[in-house]
């Protein structure tokens, strides 16, 4: 059990950190990019920002999941998850917690598959909270 704990805290810091400099790059560009000198968006061109934003969130999300899922692939004994696409579908599933239950994890790994939805939970939060922070800021600008 601790032994899995830490190998789940060790999967969080590096999701937050990839999340972390994926999105701090993706603000940096939608500034330097979309708004203009007195901090104002460009209104024409929001529909294309919320799109970049968008495909890069989902990108970093996908990212993330396959290194839990290849993680997976390491750990899990091959007759829970016989190979690398059902690690990805179910860590797609656990991530977005979303939580099918075709696929389960036996009592030894099950803990690992908690702090995965836990992970997602936040990183999804994160995401949503920075689209919102986008559109925001476009509405300030328009408005």
């Amino acid at each position: 059990m601790l032994k899995l704990s830490l190998i789940g805290a060790g999967l969080v810091a590096i999701t937050v950190a990839i999340h972390g400099l994926g999105t701090s790059g993706l603000v940096r560009y939608l500034a330097g990019e979309f708004l203009d000198r007195q901090g104002n968006w460009s209104s024409r061109r929001v529909l294309y920002a919320l799109t970049i934003a968008a495909i890069v969130l989902v990108f970093l999300h996908t990212v993330e999941i396959i290194i839990w899922a290849g993680v997976y692939q390491v750990l899990v004994p091959t007759s829970e998850l016989p190979d690398f696409e059902t690690s990805v579908y179910f860590s797609f599933v656990t991530f977005t917690t979303l939580g099918y239950g075709d696929i389960t994890l036996s009592e030894g790994y099950r803990l690992l598959s908690g702090i995965q939805a836990l992970n997602g939970i936040l990183l999804v939060g994160w995401s949503t909270a920075l689209m919102f922070a986008v559109v925001q800021k476009t509405w300030q600008s328009s408005h």
